[in-house]
Protein backbone atom coordinates (compact mmCIF):
# COMPACT_ATOMS: atom_id res chain seq x y z
CA UNK A 1 0.00 0.00 0.00
CA UNK A 2 2.80 2.77 0.15
CA UNK A 3 4.65 1.02 -2.42
CA UNK A 4 1.81 1.95 -4.18
CA UNK A 5 1.39 5.84 -3.04
CA UNK A 6 4.67 6.54 -3.28
CA UNK A 7 4.47 5.25 -6.95
CA UNK A 8 1.26 7.31 -7.53
CA UNK A 9 3.11 10.57 -5.90
CA UNK A 10 6.27 10.17 -8.43
CA UNK A 11 3.77 9.73 -11.05
CA UNK A 12 1.90 13.12 -9.88
CA UNK A 13 5.04 14.80 -9.14
CA UNK A 14 6.44 13.51 -12.93
CA UNK A 15 3.41 14.70 -14.28
CA UNK A 16 4.15 18.07 -12.91
CA UNK A 17 7.26 18.63 -13.74
CA UNK A 18 6.39 17.23 -17.39
CA UNK A 19 3.51 20.19 -17.45
CA UNK A 20 5.82 22.40 -16.18
CA UNK A 21 8.62 21.68 -19.24
CA UNK A 22 5.65 21.91 -21.94
CA UNK A 23 5.10 25.38 -19.80
CA UNK A 24 8.18 26.40 -20.51
CA UNK A 25 9.00 25.18 -23.84
CA UNK A 26 5.54 26.73 -24.99
CA UNK A 27 6.91 30.13 -22.92
CA UNK A 28 10.14 29.75 -25.01
CA UNK A 29 8.05 29.34 -28.34
CA UNK A 30 5.83 32.44 -27.72
CA UNK A 31 9.16 34.50 -26.88
CA UNK A 32 11.03 33.83 -30.01
CA UNK A 33 8.02 33.94 -32.20
CA UNK A 34 7.75 37.59 -30.77
CA UNK A 35 11.27 38.35 -30.94
CA UNK A 36 10.61 36.92 -34.39
CA UNK A 37 8.04 39.45 -35.71
CA UNK A 38 9.57 42.27 -33.58
CA UNK A 39 12.78 42.42 -35.88
CA UNK A 40 11.47 41.45 -39.23
CA UNK A 41 8.46 44.68 -38.10
CA UNK A 42 11.97 46.97 -37.11
CA UNK A 43 13.51 45.60 -40.18
CA UNK A 44 10.36 47.09 -42.93
CA UNK A 45 10.24 49.82 -41.43
CA UNK A 46 14.45 50.50 -41.35
CA UNK A 47 13.90 49.16 -45.42
CA UNK A 48 11.11 51.75 -45.92
CA UNK A 49 13.11 54.85 -44.49
CA UNK A 50 16.04 53.84 -46.25
CA UNK A 51 14.20 53.99 -49.68
CA UNK A 52 13.69 57.64 -48.60
CA UNK A 53 16.87 58.32 -49.15
CA UNK A 54 17.70 55.57 -52.00
CA UNK A 55 15.48 57.80 -53.88
CA UNK A 56 16.76 61.13 -53.25
CA UNK A 57 20.74 59.24 -54.09
CA UNK A 58 19.04 58.39 -57.53
CA UNK A 59 17.69 61.52 -58.51
CA UNK A 60 21.12 62.77 -56.97
CA UNK A 61 23.63 60.40 -59.41
CA UNK A 62 21.36 61.39 -62.19
CA UNK A 63 22.03 64.69 -61.94
CA UNK A 64 25.62 63.90 -61.19
CA UNK A 65 26.01 61.88 -64.68
CA UNK A 66 24.31 65.47 -65.71
CA UNK A 67 26.68 67.54 -64.55
CA UNK A 68 29.41 65.03 -65.59
CA UNK A 69 28.05 65.28 -69.33
CA UNK A 70 27.73 68.99 -69.52
CA UNK A 71 31.09 69.64 -67.37
CA UNK A 72 32.91 68.81 -71.09
CA UNK A 73 31.33 71.90 -72.44
CA UNK A 74 32.18 74.00 -69.13
CA UNK A 75 27.90 74.27 -68.13
CA UNK A 76 28.00 71.45 -65.66
CA UNK A 77 31.30 72.65 -64.12
CA UNK A 78 28.88 75.64 -62.44
CA UNK A 79 26.12 73.73 -60.66
CA UNK A 80 29.17 70.99 -58.99
CA UNK A 81 29.17 73.61 -55.66
CA UNK A 82 25.98 73.20 -55.59
CA UNK A 83 25.95 69.43 -56.44
CA UNK A 84 28.19 68.82 -53.94
CA UNK A 85 26.49 71.10 -50.85
CA UNK A 86 23.62 68.19 -51.92
CA UNK A 87 25.99 65.09 -51.77
CA UNK A 88 27.39 66.39 -48.19
CA UNK A 89 23.45 67.08 -46.87
CA UNK A 90 22.25 63.87 -48.08
CA UNK A 91 25.23 61.98 -46.42
CA UNK A 92 24.37 63.74 -43.23
CA UNK A 93 20.41 62.80 -43.72
CA UNK A 94 21.74 59.04 -44.33
CA UNK A 95 23.97 59.26 -40.94
CA UNK A 96 20.61 60.38 -38.74
CA UNK A 97 18.77 57.37 -39.90
CA UNK A 98 21.17 55.23 -39.62
CA UNK A 99 21.30 56.71 -36.21
CA UNK A 100 17.96 56.30 -35.30
CA UNK A 101 17.97 52.55 -35.91
CA UNK A 102 21.31 51.98 -34.65
CA UNK A 103 24.88 52.47 -33.61
CA UNK A 104 25.74 56.19 -34.09
CA UNK A 105 27.57 56.91 -37.24
CA UNK A 106 30.66 59.46 -36.20
CA UNK A 107 30.61 61.86 -38.57
CA UNK A 108 33.80 63.15 -40.15
CA UNK A 109 35.20 67.31 -40.56
CA UNK A 110 32.90 69.20 -42.97
CA UNK A 111 34.50 68.23 -46.17
CA UNK A 112 34.81 71.18 -48.85
CA UNK A 113 32.67 72.44 -51.73
CA UNK A 114 34.62 73.57 -54.00
CA UNK A 115 35.41 70.82 -57.23
CA UNK A 116 39.21 70.97 -57.39
CA UNK A 117 39.87 70.27 -53.01
CA UNK A 118 36.97 67.63 -53.31
CA UNK A 119 38.26 65.93 -56.28
CA UNK A 120 40.98 64.52 -53.64
CA UNK A 121 39.26 64.89 -50.07
CA UNK A 122 38.56 60.83 -49.42
CA UNK A 123 35.21 61.97 -47.32
CA UNK A 124 33.65 62.79 -50.75
CA UNK A 125 34.82 60.02 -52.80
CA UNK A 126 33.37 57.88 -49.80
CA UNK A 127 30.69 59.38 -50.50
CA UNK A 128 30.33 59.37 -54.12
CA UNK A 129 30.67 55.46 -53.45
CA UNK A 130 28.50 55.17 -50.87
CA UNK A 131 25.99 57.52 -53.33
CA UNK A 132 26.19 54.81 -56.23
CA UNK A 133 25.47 51.94 -53.66
CA UNK A 134 22.46 53.60 -52.12
CA UNK A 135 21.23 54.41 -55.08
CA UNK A 136 21.20 51.11 -56.62
CA UNK A 137 21.33 48.33 -54.00
CA UNK A 138 19.92 50.62 -51.37
CA UNK A 139 17.01 51.43 -53.64
CA UNK A 140 15.94 48.12 -54.53
CA UNK A 141 16.44 46.58 -50.95
CA UNK A 142 13.86 49.75 -50.18
CA UNK A 143 11.42 48.70 -52.52
CA UNK A 144 11.67 45.26 -51.98
CA UNK A 145 10.89 45.90 -47.79
CA UNK A 146 7.57 47.85 -49.45
CA UNK A 147 6.37 45.61 -51.89
CA UNK A 148 7.25 42.50 -49.98
CA UNK A 149 4.41 43.43 -47.14
CA UNK A 150 2.00 44.51 -49.67
CA UNK A 151 2.39 41.19 -51.74
CA UNK A 152 2.32 38.97 -48.84
CA UNK A 153 -1.26 40.37 -47.79
CA UNK A 154 -2.71 40.26 -51.00
CA UNK A 155 -1.25 36.62 -51.56
CA UNK A 156 -2.14 35.34 -48.15
CA UNK A 157 -6.21 36.91 -48.02
CA UNK A 158 -6.57 36.02 -51.56
CA UNK A 159 -9.07 32.93 -50.58
CA UNK A 160 -10.95 35.93 -49.38
CA UNK A 161 -11.79 37.81 -52.50
CA UNK A 162 -11.41 35.67 -55.41
CA UNK A 163 -14.57 35.12 -56.11
CA UNK A 164 -15.23 38.78 -56.96
CA UNK A 165 -12.66 38.97 -59.20
CA UNK A 166 -12.97 38.78 -63.13
CA UNK A 167 -12.42 35.25 -64.80
CA UNK A 168 -9.40 37.03 -66.75
CA UNK A 169 -7.62 38.46 -63.23
CA UNK A 170 -4.39 37.57 -62.73
CA UNK A 171 -4.30 35.13 -59.23
CA UNK A 172 -0.32 35.54 -58.04
CA UNK A 173 1.53 38.85 -57.32
CA UNK A 174 4.16 37.02 -60.18
CA UNK A 175 1.54 37.70 -62.79
CA UNK A 176 1.14 34.40 -63.81
CA UNK A 177 -1.39 32.11 -63.27
CA UNK A 178 -5.50 32.23 -62.62
CA UNK A 179 -7.70 31.11 -59.92
CA UNK A 180 -10.97 29.26 -60.68
CA UNK A 181 -11.58 26.74 -58.20
CA UNK A 182 -10.98 26.46 -54.32
CA UNK A 183 -7.48 24.43 -54.74
CA UNK A 184 -5.83 27.22 -56.90
CA UNK A 185 -7.10 29.87 -54.67
CA UNK A 186 -5.48 28.31 -51.46
CA UNK A 187 -2.49 27.78 -53.75
CA UNK A 188 -1.98 31.09 -53.80
CA UNK A 189 -2.47 31.50 -49.92
CA UNK A 190 -0.06 29.85 -49.93
CA UNK A 191 2.51 31.52 -52.34
CA UNK A 192 1.71 34.43 -49.69
CA UNK A 193 2.58 32.41 -46.81
CA UNK A 194 5.96 32.34 -48.41
CA UNK A 195 6.38 35.72 -48.96
CA UNK A 196 5.93 36.06 -44.88
CA UNK A 197 8.29 33.36 -44.49
CA UNK A 198 10.89 35.23 -46.34
CA UNK A 199 10.00 38.66 -44.93
CA UNK A 200 10.76 36.84 -41.47
CA UNK A 201 13.73 35.46 -42.50
CA UNK A 202 15.69 37.90 -44.44
CA UNK A 203 13.84 40.70 -43.95
CA UNK A 204 16.87 41.89 -41.00
CA UNK A 205 19.35 40.71 -42.93
CA UNK A 206 17.98 43.12 -46.02
CA UNK A 207 17.80 45.74 -43.81
CA UNK A 208 21.63 45.05 -42.71
CA UNK A 209 22.71 45.06 -46.11
CA UNK A 210 21.09 48.52 -46.78
CA UNK A 211 22.68 50.72 -43.78
CA UNK A 212 26.08 48.75 -44.10
CA UNK A 213 27.60 51.15 -47.16
CA UNK A 214 25.90 53.62 -45.34
CA UNK A 215 28.32 52.70 -42.13
CA UNK A 216 30.90 51.50 -43.93
CA UNK A 217 31.44 54.70 -46.23
CA UNK A 218 30.06 57.87 -44.31
CA UNK A 219 31.73 57.70 -41.10
CA UNK A 220 34.84 59.09 -39.85
CA UNK A 221 38.12 57.32 -41.66
CA UNK A 222 40.98 56.22 -39.30
CA UNK A 223 42.83 59.70 -40.99
CA UNK A 224 39.82 62.34 -39.43
CA UNK A 225 40.86 64.39 -37.13
CA UNK A 226 39.87 63.14 -33.62
CA UNK A 227 40.21 66.07 -31.21
CA UNK A 228 36.78 66.93 -30.99
CA UNK A 229 36.08 63.21 -29.92
CA UNK A 230 38.71 63.40 -27.75
CA UNK A 231 37.05 66.46 -26.00
CA UNK A 232 33.69 65.12 -26.08
CA UNK A 233 35.54 62.04 -24.28
CA UNK A 234 36.79 64.36 -21.86
CA UNK A 235 34.25 65.95 -20.81
CA UNK A 236 32.32 62.70 -20.31
CA UNK A 237 35.39 61.54 -18.31
CA UNK A 238 34.50 64.36 -16.44
CA UNK A 239 30.68 63.88 -15.91
CA UNK A 240 31.13 60.59 -14.94
CA UNK A 241 33.48 61.35 -12.35
CA UNK A 242 31.45 64.09 -10.82
CA UNK A 243 28.25 61.40 -10.96
CA UNK A 244 30.52 59.00 -9.13
CA UNK A 245 31.09 61.75 -6.55
CA UNK A 246 27.60 62.87 -6.09
CA UNK A 247 26.87 59.23 -5.93
CA UNK A 248 29.17 58.49 -3.02
CA UNK A 249 28.35 62.31 -1.26
CA UNK A 250 24.54 60.84 -1.53
CA UNK A 251 25.13 57.72 -0.04
CA UNK A 252 27.34 59.19 2.99
CA UNK A 253 24.53 61.27 3.44
CA UNK A 254 21.75 58.62 3.70
CA UNK A 255 23.93 56.77 5.92
CA UNK A 256 25.15 59.49 8.54
CA UNK A 257 21.43 61.05 8.61
CA UNK A 258 19.74 57.61 8.97
CA UNK A 259 21.31 54.22 9.83
CA UNK A 260 24.38 55.93 11.88
CA UNK A 261 21.91 57.62 13.65
CA UNK A 262 19.49 54.67 14.39
CA UNK A 263 22.36 52.86 15.47
CA UNK A 264 23.69 55.86 18.27
CA UNK A 265 19.94 55.53 19.20
CA UNK A 266 20.34 51.95 19.78
CA UNK A 267 23.45 52.12 21.59
CA UNK A 268 22.01 54.98 24.02
CA UNK A 269 19.12 53.58 24.56
CA UNK A 270 20.62 49.48 25.49
CA UNK A 271 22.91 51.22 28.00
CA UNK A 272 19.80 53.08 29.96
CA UNK A 273 18.06 49.37 29.70
CA UNK A 274 21.37 47.98 31.25
CA UNK A 275 21.33 50.59 33.93
CA UNK A 276 17.61 50.20 34.36
CA UNK A 277 17.46 46.48 34.69
CA UNK A 278 17.91 46.22 38.38
CA UNK A 279 15.85 48.86 39.47
CA UNK A 280 13.24 49.25 36.94
CA UNK A 281 12.63 45.84 34.63
CA UNK A 282 9.61 47.47 33.41
CA UNK A 283 11.28 50.67 32.33
CA UNK A 284 14.22 48.74 30.79
CA UNK A 285 11.59 46.37 29.12
CA UNK A 286 10.66 49.78 27.59
CA UNK A 287 13.68 51.08 26.71
CA UNK A 288 14.86 47.46 24.85
CA UNK A 289 11.62 47.49 22.90
CA UNK A 290 12.66 51.25 21.58
CA UNK A 291 15.88 49.65 20.68
CA UNK A 292 14.30 47.00 18.37
CA UNK A 293 12.08 49.20 16.65
CA UNK A 294 15.42 51.61 16.21
CA UNK A 295 17.55 48.52 15.15
CA UNK A 296 14.93 47.48 12.19
CA UNK A 297 14.54 50.86 11.13
CA UNK A 298 18.28 51.06 10.74
CA UNK A 299 18.22 48.06 9.07
CA UNK A 300 15.44 49.33 6.39
CA UNK A 301 17.36 52.28 5.86
CA UNK A 302 20.22 50.12 5.25
CA UNK A 303 18.81 48.05 2.76
CA UNK A 304 17.52 50.84 1.14
CA UNK A 305 21.14 52.43 0.43
CA UNK A 306 22.27 49.28 -0.68
CA UNK A 307 19.47 48.82 -3.29
CA UNK A 308 20.34 52.62 -4.26
CA UNK A 309 23.64 51.50 -5.31
CA UNK A 310 22.61 48.38 -7.17
CA UNK A 311 19.31 47.35 -7.13
CA UNK A 312 19.33 43.30 -6.64
CA UNK A 313 16.09 43.30 -8.52
CA UNK A 314 18.28 43.85 -11.65
CA UNK A 315 20.40 40.85 -11.22
CA UNK A 316 16.91 38.48 -9.89
CA UNK A 317 14.73 39.82 -12.77
CA UNK A 318 16.88 41.17 -15.34
CA UNK A 319 15.68 44.82 -16.55
CA UNK A 320 12.25 43.96 -18.08
CA UNK A 321 11.55 42.55 -14.39
CA UNK A 322 13.21 45.97 -12.73
CA UNK A 323 10.92 48.15 -14.74
CA UNK A 324 7.67 46.46 -14.33
CA UNK A 325 8.49 46.63 -10.52
CA UNK A 326 9.14 50.67 -10.79
CA UNK A 327 5.89 51.07 -12.68
CA UNK A 328 4.01 49.15 -10.31
CA UNK A 329 5.08 51.64 -7.57
CA UNK A 330 4.26 54.76 -9.38
CA UNK A 331 1.57 56.79 -8.40
CA UNK A 332 0.59 57.50 -11.91
CA UNK A 333 -0.82 54.14 -13.86
CA UNK A 334 2.15 52.71 -15.94
CA UNK A 335 2.24 50.27 -19.46
CA UNK A 336 5.54 49.05 -19.88
CA UNK A 337 7.12 47.66 -23.33
CA UNK A 338 10.19 45.63 -23.05
CA UNK A 339 12.06 44.37 -26.04
CA UNK A 340 15.94 43.44 -25.18
CA UNK A 341 16.98 40.56 -26.41
CA UNK A 342 20.36 40.44 -24.66
CA UNK A 343 21.14 41.37 -21.38
CA UNK A 344 23.83 44.81 -21.16
CA UNK A 345 26.43 45.24 -19.65
CA UNK A 346 25.27 45.75 -15.43
CA UNK A 347 26.55 49.21 -15.20
CA UNK A 348 24.10 50.19 -18.42
CA UNK A 349 21.33 48.25 -16.93
CA UNK A 350 21.85 49.86 -13.80
CA UNK A 351 21.85 53.15 -15.11
CA UNK A 352 18.54 52.42 -17.44
CA UNK A 353 16.63 51.63 -13.86
CA UNK A 354 17.92 55.20 -12.20
CA UNK A 355 17.18 56.73 -14.66
CA UNK A 356 13.43 55.83 -15.50
CA UNK A 357 13.13 55.46 -11.70
CA UNK A 358 13.90 59.62 -11.68
CA UNK A 359 11.30 60.03 -14.55
CA UNK A 360 8.80 57.92 -13.07
CA UNK A 361 9.33 60.22 -9.97
CA UNK A 362 9.10 63.51 -12.18
CA UNK A 363 5.67 62.64 -13.51
CA UNK A 364 4.58 61.62 -10.52
CA UNK A 365 5.63 64.75 -8.69
CA UNK A 366 5.19 67.46 -11.26
CA UNK A 367 3.37 66.30 -14.33
CA UNK A 368 -0.40 66.21 -13.27
CA UNK A 369 -0.45 63.20 -15.75
CA UNK A 370 -3.15 60.61 -15.84
CA UNK A 371 -1.09 58.13 -17.95
CA UNK A 372 2.42 56.99 -18.34
CA UNK A 373 4.34 54.83 -20.52
CA UNK A 374 7.85 53.48 -20.78
CA UNK A 375 9.48 51.76 -23.41
CA UNK A 376 13.13 49.77 -24.02
CA UNK A 377 14.34 48.56 -27.18
CA UNK A 378 17.53 46.95 -27.22
CA UNK A 379 19.42 46.39 -30.95
CA UNK A 380 22.46 47.03 -33.07
CA UNK A 381 24.66 47.19 -29.47
CA UNK A 382 22.25 50.05 -27.98
CA UNK A 383 19.41 50.55 -25.24
CA UNK A 384 16.98 53.05 -26.22
CA UNK A 385 14.64 54.12 -23.52
CA UNK A 386 11.40 56.16 -23.78
CA UNK A 387 9.37 57.85 -21.09
CA UNK A 388 6.21 59.42 -22.20
CA UNK A 389 3.43 61.30 -19.82
CA UNK A 390 0.29 62.86 -21.08
CA UNK A 391 0.96 65.71 -18.34
CA UNK A 392 0.84 69.31 -18.80
CA UNK A 393 4.68 69.34 -19.81
CA UNK A 394 6.39 72.32 -20.22
CA UNK A 395 9.65 70.15 -18.63
CA UNK A 396 12.94 71.95 -18.85
CA UNK A 397 15.88 70.01 -20.32
CA UNK A 398 18.84 72.25 -18.35
CA UNK A 399 17.05 72.80 -15.16
CA UNK A 400 16.18 70.75 -11.86
CA UNK A 401 18.26 68.99 -9.57
CA UNK A 402 16.89 65.00 -11.16
CA UNK A 403 17.32 65.76 -14.96
CA UNK A 404 20.77 66.96 -14.11
CA UNK A 405 21.41 63.92 -12.45
CA UNK A 406 20.26 62.00 -15.48
CA UNK A 407 22.09 63.66 -18.03
CA UNK A 408 25.65 62.98 -15.79
CA UNK A 409 24.51 59.23 -15.50
CA UNK A 410 24.07 59.41 -19.19
CA UNK A 411 27.12 60.93 -19.97
CA UNK A 412 29.24 58.69 -17.85
CA UNK A 413 28.22 56.20 -20.56
CA UNK A 414 28.41 58.05 -23.48
CA UNK A 415 25.12 58.30 -23.80
CA UNK A 416 22.57 60.85 -25.40
CA UNK A 417 19.54 61.92 -23.89
CA UNK A 418 16.54 63.75 -25.76
CA UNK A 419 13.67 65.79 -23.97
CA UNK A 420 10.69 66.94 -26.06
CA UNK A 421 8.00 68.84 -23.30
CA UNK A 422 6.09 71.21 -25.05
CA UNK A 423 3.81 73.38 -22.69
CA UNK A 424 0.12 71.35 -22.87
CA UNK A 425 2.37 67.95 -23.38
CA UNK A 426 3.02 65.20 -23.79
CA UNK A 427 6.63 64.61 -22.40
CA UNK A 428 9.06 62.11 -24.00
CA UNK A 429 12.31 61.70 -22.52
CA UNK A 430 14.86 59.59 -24.56
CA UNK A 431 17.74 58.16 -23.67
CA UNK A 432 19.92 56.18 -26.11
CA UNK A 433 23.44 53.99 -24.22
CA UNK A 434 25.78 51.56 -25.51
CA UNK A 435 24.79 48.11 -24.56
CA UNK A 436 28.31 47.03 -23.99
CA UNK A 437 29.46 50.44 -21.53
Amino acid sequence: MTASASEAGGDVAAGDVAAGDVAVRRESLKDIALRTLSAAGRAIAQLASGLNTAVLAGLLLLWLAVTAVTSVVGVGLLTAPVLLRALHALAGRERARLARRGPEVAAPEPPPTRLRPALVDPTTRRELRWLVRHATLGLLLGLLGILLPVTAVRDTAFPLYWTFLPANTTATSLGIGSAHTWPDALAVALLGMSWIAIILGLGPGMARLQAGPGRRLLSAGPDADLSLRVAELTATRAAALDAHATELRRIERSLHDGAQNRLVSVAVLLGAARRMVARDPAGADELLERAQSAAEQALAELRTVARGILPPVLADRGLAGALSGLAADCAVPCRVDVDVPERCAASVEATAYFVVAEALTNIAKHSGAGHATVTARGSGGRLVLRVEDDGRGGADAEGGSGLTGIRRRIAAHDGGLTLASPPGGPTVLTVDLPCGA
